[in-house]
């Protein structure tokens, strides 16, 4: 398996690539070469295509905050609560002054203590307001004192919502089901129907071999003929 890079100018570090690959890679899927190009092979409008598994939440810091790339992906979000209580979208974050508010006005703060591997913060009111909040039966009503978890990553989650509301978004989302489409297309015309992709082998023992390379197979305009014989496979 094989990587292409666009750097920086500066010096090719192929061993700390790959090791920070690891950090979000299977071992499969390491790159086991990477070769360095000027620029990568972008859409007429510019864009990298990516999947929504970018959305989460260190990823999108990594795309906003290190390499400034506008994210036009969902964002990974299970804060939404079930039982009718606040969630955190309820509760407004004061950035000057590092600190939420709950809907009632009760000020939530941080000891800056991380946790959740290093990537969580957590805001808690004191038990005192909340025992005298006349909204604690929707707040927290099984718990002492409220408490609204932070990622350090938040505000780069906080671009991608923005996004998310954009008519641009919309246009990428479209782009976006279009490939998804072709992969379908795969399955279905083509009779993919159990691609597998897990290890550096697995494809290429599904797809014909007048359509691999270094170029993806389009969908629609491979020969009928070069369909895999599931019988004899």
């Amino acid at each position: 398996m094989k990587a292409v890079v666009q750097l920086v100018p500066g010096p090719e570090i192929v061993t700390e690539l790959i090791a920070f690959c690891g950090h979000y890679l299977a071992r499969y899927k390491l790159p086991r070469s990477i070769d360095f190009e000027a620029e990568l092979h972008r859409l007429p409008t510019g864009k990298l295509t990516a999947d929504s598994a970018y959305g989460s939440a260190e990823m999108l810091g990594w795309l906003v905050n290190e390499r400034a790339i506008a994210p036009h992906i969902p964002v990974f979000d299970r804060s939404a609560r079930d039982d009718r209580t606040f969630s955190r979208e309820d509760f407004a974050y004061n950035q000057e002054a590092d600190i939420y508010v709950s809907p009632a006005g009760r000020v939530l703060t941080s000891t800056g203590t991380l946790v959740n591997d290093g990537a969580t913060l957590l805001y808690r009111a004191s038990k005192h307001d909340c025992d005298a909040c006349e909204l604690k039966s929707r707040c927290c009503p099984k718990m002492p004192a409220r408490k609204v978890p932070r990622s350090i990553y938040e505000n780069a989650r906080d671009v991608a919502r923005d996004i998310a509301k954009t008519e641009a978004y919309v246009m990428s989302r479209r782009e976006r089901k279009k490939i998804d489409i072709l992969f379908a297309h795969l399955k279905c015309i083509l009779r993919l129907d159990r691609l597998r992709l897990r290890g550096p082998f697995g494809c290429s023992r599904r797809v014909p071999p007048r359509c691999r390379g270094p170029e993806p197979p389009i969908a629609g305009k491979a020969d009928p003929a070069a369909r895999p014989n599931d019988e004899n496979d």
